[in-house]
């Protein structure tokens, strides 16, 4: 098939209006600033892209109810319509197929958040401050994108804020420059990232910096982390995540190299329902501390997405456990290493649980209402504990290094799951990929043989 008759990708099955799979952004360069006492975003967006499956005539973007002050393609004004929460652009100029674009946008308004069938998704004012939390179509909240999983970018994020307020991105800091009563953050995240992926906080923040209690013997470049916490919350934090240094060398020795040049961790200064992961970053809320160490396996949960979500970035939505299945277990083989419950004693809780509940949920394609349900989590820790019992300790571990390898800042299916593993054990897996992922019906509770 020639380049100028490819067809584009089907759309996402559970968000068909989101994203358009015509062409791909590779860049993201977002220069803005926020004012938290009038919740007022204000900036530019630009954006570089790819016409994968052009000649287009037209395509769009996804963002919220903003106004607009100009849009220009290739340094053009371009003709657009605004509703709905798509950006519609049609170019001066056809974008040929294969042909490099750049798109801007200029907007200012009050950022909300989209109401979903989960709650509000994506900008989320605080008392005193903001965070995104954007998983699964929230990222139109705050900046016009190609909203789909599979579509991939490097960002540069620039915000300026009033100078108390501390700015944290997903990414490295490049710099921080302060004029008068407000700062500029200016942040890079190389790898690339979905827009849902994109986390922001906005606060009053303390920076803690986490030790690396690795020993000697251990040659390893130790990844860098920082926390940004309430000041009167740190002696809490600094209980609550004291293992997080060891739980990053754990899940090095298991999963493979970390695949981020660092991670962050942010307590905003409210309570959350659940913590958020993004790219090289993790949002937790106050009730998530205590100074108990009583939310270690979330700790555990948001660290592993970074290797099972973030790096590893499911293709769509309907894969989802391979998202939160291997994260699930993730908890699962820290509290073994850690000396809590062991992996079979937790897979065996969670079976008990299933028992209860309908068994009308397929890991494979649970369904846009269910794709968050807890049964998917549960069901998704014991799929890849099946996994484990069937291809044994040694060709499991080796197989989870590889698939993190081998598909390293990229997207995957759980096709692309099923044939990696397979290649691990002589014996047919497709039984056990079946009873686990494809069909509904609990299976027995996976033993080791």
């Amino acid at each position: 098939m020639s380049q100028k008759q490819a067809a584009a990708p089907d759309p996402d099955p559970y968000f068909p209006t989101h994203g358009d799979t015509r062409y791909r952004i590779h860049r993201y360069e977002l220069a803005l600033t926020y004012r938290p006492a009038a919740n007022r975003l204000s900036g530019t967006a630009r954006l570089s892209g790819i016409a994968d499956c052009g000649p287009l005539r037209e395509f769009s973007l996804d963002l919220a109810d903003f106004r607009l002050s100009r849009v220009t393609v290739d340094g053009r004004t371009t003709h657009y319509t605004h509703r709905d929460g798509k950006l519609r652009i049609r170019p001066a100029k056809t974008l040929e197929a294969g042909a490099a674009f750049t798109v801007e946008v200029h907007y200012t308004g009050n950022p909300a958040p989209i109401r979903s069938h989960w709650g509000l998704l994506g900008w989320e004012e605080l008392t005193d401050g903001a965070l995104v939390a954007s998983q699964p179509i929230g990222a139109p909240s705050w900046y016009p994108c190609n909203d789909r999983p599979g579509d991939k970018a490097s960002y540069q994020i620039s915000l300026t804020a009033p100078s108390p307020y501390t700015v944290v991105v997903g990414g490295r800091l490049l710099t921080r420059t302060t004029r008068a009563s407000s700062t500029t953050w200016v942040y890079e995240q190389p790898a690339p990232t979905p827009s849902y992926l994109v986390g922001l906080s906005v606060g009053r923040y303390q920076t803690v910096r986490f030790t690396d209690p690795a020993s000697s013997l251990d040659t390893r470049r130790p990844v860098p982390q920082t926390a940004y916490v309430p000041a009167r919350l740190v002696p809490e934090f600094t209980t609550d995540f004291a293992r997080q240094p060891q739980m990053m060398d754990f899940f090095e020795d298991a999963f493979g190299p970390y695949p981020f040049d660092e991670y962050t961790v942010v307590v905003a200064d409210e309570e959350l329902d659940i913590p958020v992961e993004a790219q090289g970053m993790a949002t937790f809320g106050t009730n998530h501390l205590g100074g108990r160490r009583a939310s270690e396996r979330l700790i555990a949960h948001e660290l592993a997405h970074q290797w099972f979500g973030n790096s590893l970035t499911v293709a769509d939505w309907q894969h989802i456990w391979l998202n939160e299945g291997f994260a699930k277990y993730a908890e699962w083989l820290w509290s073994e290493h850690a000396g809590g419950p062991p992996a079979q004693t937790l897979a065996a809780r969670a079976h008990t649980y299933l028992q209860r509940q309908r068994q009308d949920l397929r890991l494979a394609d649970p369904g846009r209402r269910m794709m968050f349900d807890d049964r998917l989590y549960e069901r998704g820790g014991l799929a890849v504990h099946a996994m484990r019992c069937a291809l044994g300790e040694e060709p499991f571990f080796q197989m989870l290094k590889r698939w993190t390898a081998t598909h390293r800042h990229g997207s995957v299916t759980t096709a692309d799951f099923a044939a990696h593993a397979q290649q691990y054990t002589p014996r047919p897996l497709s039984p056990v990929i079946n009873a686990w992922v494809r069909q509904p019906a609990l299976p027995a509770l996976p033993v080791a043989q």
